[in-house]
């Protein structure tokens, strides 16, 4: 594995007043990582994912083995929403190039109601051999319920017919409505830890099983994983990354910054930028309070939204995720005969040319009195980005505990669900 690690680097400088504030809440962040690894933080029953990196050699073993069994299908539709799916897909996107073989197509679903789209995958389906993993703890999240129906149906009407070997579920280990489906019908299950929220799943069945099934190196996700976690376990706030990280988030929400843009430059990358929004927001958005998390994909998005981000409403704080080295190395060519003005970049590697757009983003920003910070990623292969979300789990939760705040509850998710379950008339509501 690469020799190097994850960097966090603050830009802009902390004197007198906001360097005594941070240095309070790094001394508050360590107390609460204190408590995490005692089990009596907020939310405590919802602690496994912190210790999973290393509890899960006979669960990829499992995992491993259904996965074979599914490689030979042209794809394989997963059916969930929220943690149930945005880790899977975050890291299927960060890595697309990087599966090993002929794997089949992973179609996600369950994510959305617009009879549209879902209509449209169907009908995709048609032509395929497909096979079906459907991740839900109770088996009655509104969206991915109705996306089940409707694939069992498909299912029943397609060439190869329905069978339970061409499905696998993943849910609750002793309870609700898709676990008794399972268990009637003979379908294989995996199980989602009671104590792990849906937004820190990416490293249980939820996300490893996809990931296997479409031919991506989980062992070496969760190796990266279990290095952070090894990393990150020290109560030192001077060594100590997500300690440094959640005092720093805090310091400028304190300071009336209550917007994070998390600024990427990969398009690789753009689905770990929805996975981090739910993950913070889900997390921090409670009792009138927390930051909004927001992400852009630049260079890309500095032409639509750069001039806001320059010189719009102060709101925002911003962290800039760059990969150190690229897996590709490729150079600015001398052509002759085109007056573009590019000469001065002649020899020059497209990666470096892509750091100097991150740096220069990042000072254009700070001279602008943006607070900026840069978290350097090694490479953009499995081992990295599986400590890359360890570390924004942890960060997350201790941001979160800094706030005074459960990291783990979503309490409000449920208000719009009683407002639509009345609307459609479901009983009781």
């Amino acid at each position: 594995m690469e020799k190097t690690a994850l960097r966090l680097a603050f830009q802009t400088p902390l004197d007198g007043r906001l360097k005594e504030e941070y240095n309070s809440l790094l001394q508050a962040s360590r107390q609460h990582l204190q408590e995490i690894q005692e089990k009596r933080c907020l939310g405590a029953d919802f602690l496994g994912w912190y210790t999973l990196p290393n509890e899960l050699e006979r669960e990829i073993a499992s995992v491993q083995t259904i996965a074979q069994t599914l490689v030979n299908y042209d794809a394989v539709v997963v059916i969930g929403i929220g943690g149930s799916y945005l880790g899977a897909l975050a890291l299927a996107e960060a890595l697309e190039e990087q599966k090993e073989g002929m794997q089949p197509e992973l179609i996600f679903l369950g994510f959305s109601l617009c009879a549209d789209y879902m209509a449209n995958q169907l009908a995709r389906l048609k032509e395929k051999n497909y096979a079906v993993v459907v991740i839900s703890k109770s088996g009655t999240t509104t969206e991915p319920a109705i996306a089940f129906r409707l694939i069992l149906a498909a299912l029943k009407q397609s060439a190869n017919g329905y069978s339970p070997e061409r499905i696998v579920a993943i849910t609750d280990a002793k309870r609700g409505t898709l676990h008794d489906l399972a268990e009637r019908e003979g379908i294989r299950r995996l199980v989602i830890p009671d104590n792990v929220g849906g937004r820190y799943s990416a490293l249980t069945p939820v996300g490893l099983l996809p990931l296997a099934i479409a031919g991506y190196d989980i062992v070496a996700l969760v190796e990266g994983a279990k290095a952070a976690f090894g990393a990150l376990q020290t109560a030192d706030p001077n060594t100590n990354l997500a300690m440094q990280y959640a005092a720093w988030r805090n310091l400028w929400y304190k300071e009336g910054r209550s917007l994070e843009v998390l600024a990427m430059y990969s398009p690789y990358m753009r689905s770990f930028g929805e996975w981090y929004k739910q993950l913070y927001g889900e997390s921090e958005g409670k009792n009138g309070g927390g930051v909004f998390p927001t992400s852009v994909c630049n260079t890309t998005d500095l032409h639509s939204l750069g001039q806001f981000l320059q010189e719009g409403t102060s709101l925002f704080f911003e962290t800039h995720l760059f990969f150190e080295k690229a897996n590709h190395s490729l150079s600015v060519m001398q052509l002759d005969g085109i007056a573009d003005g590019l000469e001065y970049l002649v020899g020059k590697d497209l990666h470096e040319i892509n750091r100097a757009a991150a740096q220069a983003t990042a000072a254009a920003h700070e001279a602008h009195a943006i607070p900026t910070a840069f978290l350097h990623v090694p490479l953009r292969n499995a081992y990295w980005l599986g400590y890359l979300l360890y570390f924004c789990e942890l960060s997350c939760a201790l941001t979160v505990l800094l706030q005074g705040n459960n990291p783990f509850d979503q309490p409000g998710v449920e208000r719009y669900k009683k407002n639509m379950f009345h609307l459609l008339g479901k009983p009781g509501f």
